[in-house]
């Protein structure tokens, strides 16, 4: 079993991640008229970095096990 603050220090560096992925000027940067396989860019770009959010928290908690 991993050490347990090692895991809750990263799972606030993905919580950080988290708040600079979401934050208003990085959003703001996908803002545009441009289309990502006929999605709106801004919704892709939430949809993939969601699910990378997930990915990335699912890999840290199973590595502790």
């Amino acid at each position: 079993m991993a050490d347990p603050g090692k895991q809750s220090q990263r799972l606030v560096a993905l919580f950080a991640l988290g708040w600079l992925l979401f934050s208003y000027p990085l959003l703001s940067l996908f803002d545009v008229d441009g289309r990502l396989w006929g999605i709106p860019l801004l919704y892709a770009y939430l949809f993939l970095a969601w699910a990378a959010l997930i990915g990335l928290m699912m890999l840290v908690i199973e590595r502790s096990d």
